[in-house]
């Protein structure tokens, strides 16, 4: 009987598509994969490190399997991912229920430390992390009806509070046909929903060709006939040029949403942070999308407590997102991590402090998503059905403004035939839930 191998990925979509690929690897060397860890021979977990809160849920993860290995339950224990290249050799030797520890860089030989790990030796394996494949086969994790489709790796831009860079090395663009074909083959096989994703999407194809590529590749997707629906992620505000937005205004298969990930308005803060742009240059950004691609949706997140931010800048940044209406918003409270530049400046901001303005941004974006809310009643919206609540007795999916895992909800009934899960339908919005919306299917 094949030996049986459980992963528990954490973290963003590009460690998802790591771990799909692992998983393909593995099942190929002939392993079963099972969707619970606890019920396996071998339990991967393939970590998050980026800020604290990520950290310790990593560190959770594994103890929890830690005590299951206690109990006889499963063999090994194996960590791979963004935790295990920051820290290396101090995860066994602080977790030392671990039996292998997999640098980002190993990813492509990780059913070679598996099998070393199942005859009983202890693997700490860090290849260069450029050795990180761009692209393979993968065993998808995702629902069938869409897929994270990465199209670089890595990061240049050296904000001051992010360890990306050290910890992913250099940005990496994949080649267009590379990115092409894959984008094919996941629509021919049933993705109605391709979503792009990479540390900057907006700076795809500058290493390769010394320019942003981003608009020629959206434009070259939306020629595949199998292609439905293209989502767009992690676009830099200052890498937004009128040539991608015209793609975004005139392609109708890419979705009228775009997450740019603006950290904060004041020039003061965006300075130190090693980020560009004014609160000036972002509200004009803002009006500009607004204007020339009607009906888009904005997502952005922006962060709280960056060392010495003063009141006056906090109360800055929270007019700024009362001013923009942005519809969709996620707020961090600043993590100081190891090894960053912004960890080592001057008025580091009390804990309680950083969360309480957290909060504050979030209630005020809860009242901003809900007055959203309500102006969708008694429109007509495209809905990707996700499936069947039986305990409210409804219908659920996503709108067009609705990224998987990060957004809102619709919520649906019917008296008539019952969608499919992955079908696309029409609903007409009736009310409200929150920031959530109802309705009927047409």
């Amino acid at each position: 009987m094949a030996v049986r191998i459980g992963m528990v990925s954490l973290g963003c979509a590009k460690n998802r598509v790591d771990a799909e690929m692992m998983l393909y690897t593995l099942r190929e060397a002939g392993y079963q994969i099972v969707a619970d860890p606890a019920l396996c021979e071998v339990a991967i977990v393939n970590t998050c490190g980026f800020i604290e809160d990520a950290k310790q849920e990593s560190i959770d993860e594994i103890l929890e399997l830690a005590s299951l290995k206690k109990e006889g339950r499963i063999k090994a224990i194996i960590v791979t991912g963004c935790l295990a290249e920051r820290y290396k050799q101090e995860v066994m030797k602080e977790l030392y229920e671990v039996d292998a520890v997999v640098g980002l860089g190993a990813n492509s030989n990780i059913a070679d430390i598996v099998k070393e790990v199942l005859e009983g030796k202890k693997q700490e394996s860090f290849p260069d992390k450029s050795l990180l494949p761009l692209c393979g086969s993968r065993i998808r994790s995702t629902p069938f009806y869409y897929a994270y489709l990465k199209i670089a790796e890595g990061c240049d831009n050296h904000c001051t509070y992010c360890a990306i860079p050290m910890i992913r090395g250099k940005f990496r663009s994949r080649p267009m046909d590379e990115i092409l074909y894959e984008a094919k083959e996941l629509a021919a096989g049933g993705v109605r929903e391709l979503i792009l994703i990479a540390q900057d999407t907006s700076r795809y194809g500058e290493d390769l060709t010394g320019r942003p590529q981003l608009a020629e590749l959206l434009t070259e997707l939306c020629k595949l006939d199998e292609v439905k629906y293209i989502r767009v992620l992690y676009c830099y505000p200052e890498r937004i040029t009128d040539d991608l937005i015209d793609v975004f205004a005139k392609e109708d298969k890419i979705l009228k949403y775009i997450d740019i990930p603006m950290q904060h308005c004041n020039e003061r803060i965006l300075r130190l942070m090693n980020r560009k742009g004014t609160r000036e240059s972002l509200t004009a950004l803002v009006r500009k999308l607004r204007e020339r691609v009607k009906g888009i949706t904005l997502r952005t997140t922006v962060m709280t407590g960056f060392p010495s931010e003063t009141n006056e800048e906090f109360e800055e940044l929270a007019e700024f997102v009362k001013e923009m209406k942005f519809e969709r918003l996620g707020c961090f409270a600043y993590s100081a991590e190891e090894n960053t530049p912004a960890a080592k400046l001057d008025g580091q901001i009390d804990e309680d402090i950083k969360k309480h303005r957290q909060e504050l941004i979030m209630e005020l974006q809860q009242e901003i998503m809900a007055e959203n809310a309500k102006k969708q009643i008694g429109k007509t919206v495209d809905v990707l059905c996700e499936g069947f609540d039986r305990y409210a007795e409804c219908f659920f999916g996503r709108s067009r403004g609705d990224a998987p895992e990060v957004d809102g909800k619709v919520f649906f009934v019917t008296e008539g035939e019952k969608p499919k899960i992955g079908d696309i339908v029409k609903v007409e919005i009736t009310d409200t839930l929150d920031c959530d919306v109802m309705g009927y299917l047409r």
